[in-house]
């Protein structure tokens, strides 16, 4: 598994919020709707990405931008104009009054906006859930990106702009895949930057002797590891290998393997038929209780009330 591919590993997008946005100005919508991952990709016109913090960003045709939740954001004509609608939790869209403003913008199949003539084209998918493996991948972005569209040669928008107004069976899943697809060649741009700033663990795959390691790690969760098994695995000593996994990576091998069993338990855990003991044994544990114990030490919360906490956030 690659540096990028494991950066990406986790859940893949189910049902997603897709939207084409089509507006004349003066347009002003303020997001508040706390998705951890939102891709907007210029398809006609221009607009302004406003992030609480920082700096606006300007978008032309062909160039996307990410947004990383849950901090608000507005997206606008130019940056002084006030916002006319809400986006809020739950795909609800109000003007600052409180009126609902879903049926009032609504113009055909995910297409939503002030005018159907528009000057501007905006093509919109939100990953509305945030699991935890996949949420490395927001700890890893700035807060707002932009790729340009001279920097990066991409298919998919033309492709993304036809799919996304299509109401055939199975139509959810071809957008869920696409966004992954979008997302994925905008990380791989991103990432390919000389001056791009990326996690220590991320930069640490790349080493001949600790990307080895974590890899065994990630790929075989289930094993039961030490530093010695794992120094032997990778042709190295064992105080050798523990000195230069924790100044690349940041945290002793068995921290890190620590934290990623729980990862990945805690999307196992989403899943409403999997038992304890099941995740327990695909993530090494030996016994539920010994899962239930570590999870509770290091989250804070046991996996029955982290599965509680996911289902309502879900229903939500």
């Amino acid at each position: 598994m690659d540096a990028l591919a494991s950066l990406l590993d986790g859940p893949r997008a189910r049902g997603a919020f897709l939207l084409r946005a089509v507006m004349e100005p003066p347009w002003s919508v303020r997001i508040e709707d706390r998705a951890p991952l939102c891709v907007m990709t210029m398809a006609r016109g221009e607009a302004w990405v406003v992030p609480e913090t920082g700096s606006a960003l300007r978008l032309r045709p062909g160039d996307v931008a990410i947004a990383r939740g849950p901090d608000p954001y507005t997206v606008a004509d130019d940056p002084a104009t006030a916002p006319q609608a809400w986006i809020l939790p739950g795909e609800v869209c109000r003007t600052a009054e409180g009126e609902d403003l879903a049926e009032t913008m609504a113009l055909g199949v995910r297409t939503w906006g002030n005018s159907p003539d528009g000057s501007t084209t905006m093509l919109i998918g939100s990953y509305l859930l945030e699991g935890e493996i996949s949420g490395r991948l927001p700890a890893a972005l700035p807060p707002l990106l932009v790729v340009p569209g001279e920097q990066w040669d991409c298919p998919l928008m033309p492709w993304l702009a036809e799919e996304i107004v299509k109401d055939e069976p199975g139509q959810e899943a071809v957008l869920d895949r696409l966004l992954d697809l979008l997302l994925i060649s905008v990380l791989r741009a991103w990432f390919s930057r000389p001056e791009a700033e990326t996690p220590a663990w991320y930069r640490a795959l790349g080493d001949p002797v600790v990307g080895p390691a974590l890899r065994l790690l990630q790929n075989h969760p289930a094993y039961p590891w030490t530093v010695a098994g794992l120094a032997a695995r990778t042709g190295i000593s064992r105080a050798a290998l523990a000195r230069r996994f924790t100044t690349l990576v940041g945290e002793p091998p068995m921290a890190y393997l620590t934290g990623w069993r729980l990862a990945l338990a805690a999307d196992l855990l989403r899943e409403p038929d999997a038992t304890l003991g099941s995740v327990a044994r695909q993530v090494g544990y030996g016994s539920a209780f010994a899962l239930s114990a570590a999870f509770k030490r290091e989250r804070g919360v046991s996996p029955r009330e982290h599965r509680a906490l996911h289902a309502a956030a879900s229903a939500g």
